[in-house]
């Protein structure tokens, strides 16, 4: 996926400089000259796009390092089964039952098929409340060699697995094998990649698959579709243990079932033996996987590889067979769209085996290398469920294919029991939601409030999970602090610099810094730090042809230059459309995001700023609005230095907002999955970013028809901020600002904000 070099809009705005009116080009022969101090900026062309393309180079490059960096972690920080268990969300306790329930078909017989080798019984079993699992059980006529958990892919119903359904050649109908050499086999229903039910009725549908719509919603909440379902398939694992003690229990997937399968066994240890089929592979491009198989943090930690050093030294067979062919999403059409790209490719051989070897230190090093194998062909090929039964019982042989039985159930339609699988999760998920802000209320309660000083310092631990859990941390800049600038507006009241200051290896921070022409010798002034919104830049702050400077951002940076404030507007790198979005498909498996670099490129703004002779270090605020609201809340939460915060046409209750179903401005539906950010909902929703941004003083600018939410939830969110301050027997420092406006700046309340907390932009003679 190319990173487009230069768009139409920015060829606009590269032109658009060159055509500035005449009050912004009072001296023009001094256009281009470098501010006092740094050296002159030569660099040409769509200064945005290429901070986007070189975020990108950063990212591959720590991606395709992620392997070395996990195995030179290894004696230092060992992957672990609790690690695993949080980052894919199974952390719910589970239900405990004596026996799954039968589901009697029409005949009020729950048996689907019967043959002289075993019997087809439809079965629920309780996993948390509210969701249960739902399946097959193939049950031998005689006494079962051991117990078994068959997962096909997600878009293989059970029925398929069990070759009562047409779709699978009987080859790969491994769960009818297993059932026929005399093992006990449960077939779950997976949730599988279709749309049908991906949305609201009388809101909105999208394309997204149904593992996306449930993935998008649980990752908000610290839970994840993969998390669901290998909590479905161990609380079998607790049945089977409970039930017959003695019977060795193993587990076989194929495709999606495979990396449940490898995830499952990891977690457990009463899963005896794994068969992982279709799936097992190198991770580093799982970016360009459907996003249901993101993992926050997953490649700093976890390779498949590591994944299955779990399992050692259980034995694991890998089977290296093709993965389900998937393209992308469901087609866009009508009104569904919003899915994200990503797509399921067959790995090469030598990746698998790449991988494999890997794997395999971790079976050498307990003495048990010959319990991991890698087998070719499949899936379910004779070699692979040969070597899983003997894995499970020493005298067990693979049975010689019997013909299929038939499936006596008429009229059976799948799909019911699908979306019956479907909506329980989406309940159970609604239900953390609304459970949240009691969770993220204890999560809080170590705040101290005696004293503003107790305060400060019992925020810092927030402050650091806030950074390092939930946004993800990079290192500090690195790269030398080295402006470089260019002249590029001189209007009757202030001067504009285009400025570059390197970050990291291939990152740099891009803005434009306008001075005011009145300043005084030896005098300081405040600084606001004006932000732009979604796919904007700075010149739309600034500029009057830009098409949104006056309809939505009201030229406040210049507006506040003009006032005698120091304003820089920098270039946030949320541009380009998939060109930035798929930078956080990158960033989440290396334990980073989006605002992660934004926050580096922050820091070494403000290191800069701190250091111009015209500037008060003490005295920098932040004004952002829309994606720049968002800034608003996370930037200044983690770096102390700016003094305040102003969050316009962007503050919310943000939970409700990335996982509400009744209202069409959520994000469950919109192509925006750029905004998730993993276990927020119970970690730091709107309110508790705010908490960390106090005693600083916090403004909310709202616009009662800004589409992006309803001035209901903004209030109900606010006001928890509002007796925060109040606690802090500070409630001076906070307000929020109504207007009968749209999604723009407002700039009235706001205005006397900053003047009343930084402090007068010009002070009196």
């Amino acid at each position: 996926m190319k990173l487009q070099a230069v768009t139409q809009k920015a060829l606009f705005y590269h032109r658009s400089m060159r055509r500035l009116p005449a009050a912004m080009l009072a001296c023009a022969s001094l256009l281009g000259q470098p501010l006092e101090n740094t050296a002159p900026l030569a660099r040409q062309g769509d200064l945005a796009a290429q901070m986007v393309a070189g975020i990108d180079r950063y990212l591959m490059r720590r991606l395709a390092e992620a392997p070395a960096r996990r195995d030179a972690a290894r004696g230092a920080r060992p992957a672990t089964r609790e690690r695993l268990r949080e980052l894919i969300g199974a952390v719910d306790s589970r239900l405990a039952f004596e026996a799954p329930v039968p589901v009697a078909t029409l005949e009020r017989n729950e048996i689907v098929a019967d043959g002289p080798f075993y019997m087809v019984r439809a079965i629920r079993w309780p996993v948390f409340p509210g969701v249960e699992g739902d399946g097959l059980l193939l049950e031998p006529r005689r006494s079962p060699l051991g117990r078994l958990i068959a997962l096909g892919d997600a878009d293989w119903s059970p029925e398929m697995l069990a070759g009562l359904a047409p779709g699978l050649a009987p080859e790969s109908q491994f769960a009818r094998r297993l059932a026929e050499s005399g093992f006990l086999v449960v077939i779950p229903t997976l949730i599988d990649r279709n749309d049908t039910y991906s949305g609201r009725e009388g809101v909105r549908y999208t394309n997204q698959p149904h593992r996306e719509f449930i993935y998008r919603m649980a990752y908000e909440m610290g839970r994840h579709i993969i998390g669901y379902e290998v909590q479905k398939v161990l609380a079998l694992v607790d049945w089977f243990t409970a039930s017959a003690p003695s019977l060795p229990v193993g587990i076989a997937g194929y495709g999606e079932g495979g990396l449940l399968a490898l995830h499952a066994a990891a977690l457990d240890e009463r899963i005896q033996a794994a068969l992982v089929s279709g799936y097992f592979a190198p991770r580093e491009e799982v970016w360009s996987e459907p996003i249901y198989r993101n993992i926050w943090s997953q490649l700093e930690e976890f390779g498949d590889a590591e994944i299955a050093g779990l399992i050692a030294p259980r034995p694991l067979i890998v089977e290296a067979s093709a993965h389900p062919e998937v393209s992308g999403p469901p087609p866009e059409r009508d009104d569904r769209r919003g899915a994200a790209p990503g797509s399921i490719r067959t790995p090469s051989l030598q990746a698998v085996r790449r991988e494999f070897e890997r794997a395999r230190r971790h079976w050498q090093q307990s003495g048990a290398g010959d319990r991991l194998s890698l087998v070719e062909g499949g899936p379910g090929s004779e070699a692979a469920l040969t070597r899983l039964v003997r894995a499970l019982d020493s005298r067990a042989a693979l049975a010689t294919p019997a013909a299929p039985l038939r499936d006596r159930r008429p009229n059976f339609n799948p799909a019911l029991r699908h979306k019956r699988q479907f909506d329980q999760l989406i309940d159970y998920t609604q239900h953390l939601v609304r459970r949240s802000e009691f969770v993220r209320r204890e999560f809080l309660s170590r705040l101290d409030f005696s004293s503003l000083e107790a305060y400060e310092r019992s925020t810092e631990p927030y402050r650091r999970i806030f950074w390092e859990e939930v946004i993800g941390r990079m290192p500090p800049p690195s790269e030398p602090l080295a402006p470089e600038t260019r002249r590029i507006y001189d209007t009757e009241a202030f001067t504009g610099y285009e400025v570059v200051l390197p970050v990291w290896p291939d990152v740099f921070a891009y803005g434009i810094l306008l001075v005011p022409k009145n300043l005084r010798p030896g005098e300081r002034r405040p600084v606001v730090v004006c932000q732009h919104g979604l796919e904007g830049r700075p010149q739309e702050l600034i500029a009057p042809e830009t098409p949104r400077a006056e309809a939505v951002y009201a030229r406040f940076a210049a507006r506040l230059a003009e006032r005698g404030y120091v304003v820089y507007a920098p270039q946030n790198p949320y541009i380009g459309g998939h060109n930035f979005r798929i930078l956080l498909r990158k960033a989440h498996p290396l334990k980073l995001s989006l605002f992660s670099f934004i926050i580096g490129q922050h820091q070494r703004t403000l290191e800069w700023l701190a250091r111009l002779p015209f500037v008060d270090a003490s005295r920098i605020g932040f004004y952002g609005l829309s994606y720049g609201g968002k800034t608003a809340m996370r930037v200044p939460a983690v770096l102390r230095e700016y003094a305040l915060s102003i969050c316009s046409a962007d503050f919310n209750e943000w939970i409700w907002k990335i996982t509400d179903l009744d209202h069409p401005f959520s994000y469950m539906f919109t192509v925006e999955y750029d905004m998730l950010e993993f276990n927020l909902g119970h970690t730091f929703n709107y309110a508790e970013m705010a908490a960390l941004i106090a005693p600083r003083p916090f403004m909310v600018e709202r616009g009662h028809r800004d589409g992006v939410a309803i001035d209901e939830w903004v209030a109900y969110e606010y006001a928890t901020v509002r007796r925060h301050y109040a606690d802090l027997k500070l409630p001076d420092r906070t307000r929020i600002e109504f207007f009968d406006g749209p999604h723009q700046i407002h700039g009235v309340g706001a205005f006397a904000f900053l003047d009343q907390h930084l402090g007068p932009a010009i002070p009196a003679r």
